[in-house]
C-alpha cells in the first residue's frame, strides 16, 4: 500500500524539518514547499492527500492559498491544516471562512499532529470511496445498454428462449423446427395485467435503492408464480406485468389458467403488502384479465428482441387492471364466459374505461368455485 502524502507548505525551514521528521518517522510521504505560490503549484498537480499550510507567508497567506485551493473543483475538498503560532479566535474565524478544515499552534506537538492528520485522512478516505463508487456507477450506466446488447448477442438460443418464456415452453421450442412459433401470428388469447397502486408516490417519497428492494420483491413472487402457471411474461416496466396465456404454445383453458394465477397473485400479495405496511408503505395490486384475438410474436431489432402481443385484449386488459381497486381482479366478459362454472364472479355492470370506445360488461373475480 503506497503512503499517504502530506504537503508542508512553509516559509521557514526549521518548521518544516520538524513537521517533516515527526510524519516521516509516522510513515508518511512528506512533500515541501517553501511558500503559498509553490505550495498552490503543487496541490495543483495532484497526487496529494492532505496540506499543512502556515499561515504567515511572505508571498501568498494561508487564508489565500486556502481560498484558492477550495476554489478549484478538482481540490475542492483536499483536507487544508492551517498551521498558526496565532491563537487568536479572530484569526481562526478567518480560516474557516477561508475553507481550514483544522487547526495547529506552534509549538507542535507531535500526539495533537499525528491524531489532526489520521482523523482528516480517514474522512478522506471515506469521500473517495463514495466519489470512486459514484464514478464506478456513472460508468455501469453508460455502458449498461452495450452490455447488455452484447450479452443477448452471445448468449444460446436456449438461454434466449428462457429471457421471455416459462422454462417449460422454452424446453419446448428447443425441437427442430419448433422455434417458428415466436415469428408473428394471429390468436385468441388471455392477457393478465398487473401494477400497485400508490406507487407512484412511493417512488417520489422513497430513496431509490429502497425503491428497488421493493420492486425486486414484487417482482421475484410474481414472476415465480407466472412460470408456475405457464404464463408468457411479455412485458414489464415500473411496477406493470403483461402476461400471457395460449401463445407461444396452445393450452387447453389458458382462461382458468390466467385465472388461477391471479388468484395465487392476489394470495401471495398479501403476505408482501403485510410486510411493506410494517415499513409505512401502503401499496396494492390491481389485476385486469382480458381474452381476444391478437397478433403475437417476436417484436424488437438486432441485438434486442421480446416476444409481445398486439391488441384490443392487451388495452382491455390493461384498463381494466387500472379501474380495479386495491387487491382486486377485474376481468371481461369473455373471460367469465370461458371460466365456466369453476370460478366465483361477481358482475359489476357495464363500465366506462378510458381509451375503450364503448362501455364494457366488467366482472369480479373472487375465487374457484367450491
Amino acid at each position: 500500500m503506497n503512503a499517504q502524502r502530506v504537503l508542508i507548505v512553509d516559509d521557514v525551514p526549521a518548521n518544516v524539518r520538524v513537521l517533516a521528521k515527526i510524519l516521516e518517522a509516522s510513515g508518511f510521504a512528506v512533500e515541501t514547499a517553501g511558500g503559498g505560490v509553490e505550495g498552490l503549484a503543487r496541490i495543483r498537480e495532484g497526487g496529494i492527500d492532505i496540506v499543512l499550510l502556515d499561515v504567515m507567508m511572505p508571498d501568498m497567506s494561508g487564508y489565500e492559498v486556502c481560498r484558492a485551493v477550495r476554489a478549484d473543483e478538482k481540490t475542492a475538498v483536499l483536507p487544508v491544516v492551517l498551521v498558526t503560532a496565532l491563537d487568536d479566535v479572530e484569526e481562526r474565524v478567518k480560516g474557516i471562512e477561508a475553507g481550514a478544515d483544522d487547526f495547529l499552534s506552534k509549538p507542535i506537538r507531535q500526539p495533537e499532529l499525528l491524531a489532526r492528520v489520521r482523523s482528516l485522512l480517514r474522512i478522506k478516505a471515506y469521500h473517495d470511496t463514495i466519489v470512486a463508487q459514484r464514478a464506478q456507477l456513472e460508468e455501469w450506466t453508460r455502458t449498461l445498454e452495450q452490455r447488455v446488447a452484447d450479452a443477448v448477442g452471445e448468449i444460446e438460443r436456449h438461454g434466449r428462449l428462457k429471457r421471455f418464456l416459462a422454462p417449460q415452453i422454452a424446453e419446448m421450442l428447443l425441437g427442430e423446427g419448433k422455434e417458428e412459433l415466436l415469428r408473428s401470428h394471429r390468436r385468441e388469447i388471455t392477457v393478465v395485467f398487473i401494477d400497485l397502486r400508490g406507487f407512484t408516490a412511493f417512488t417520489e417519497l422513497s430513496d431509490p435503492e429502497e425503491v428497488m428492494r421493493v420492486i425486486n420483491d414484487y417482482y421475484g413472487v410474481m414472476g415465480a408464480l407466472v412460470q408456475e402457471h405457464g404464463g408468457t411474461l411479455a412485458n414489464y416496466a415500473g411496477d406493470g406485468m403483461m402476461i400471457l396465456f395460449n401463445d407461444p404454445v396452445p393450452t387447453p383453458a389458458p382462461a382458468a389458467d390466467a385465472a388461477r394465477m391471479a388468484l395465487a397473485m392476489q394470495a401471495a400479495y398479501a403476505g408482501l403488502s403485510q410486510q411493506w405496511k410494517a415499513q409505512g408503505y401502503d401499496l396494492k395490486m390491481g389485476v385486469g384479465i382480458a381474452q381476444g384475438y391478437a397478433t403475437v410474436g417476436v417484436i424488437g431489432f438486432e441485438g434486442r428482441r421480446d416476444y409481445g402481443a398486439i391488441g384490443p385484449v392487451c388495452n382491455l386488459s390493461a384498463r381494466l387492471c387500472s379501474e380495479a381497486k386495491g387487491d382486486e381482479i377485474l376481468v371481461s366478459q369473455r373471460v367469465v364466459g370461458a371460466l365456466g362454472d369453476a370460478f366465483r364472479t361477481e358482475p359489476m355492470g357495464e363500465v366506462t374505461l378510458k381509451g375503450v370506445h364503448k362501455p364494457q360488461p366488467v366482472f369480479r373475480l373472487l375465487g374457484a368455485a367450491a
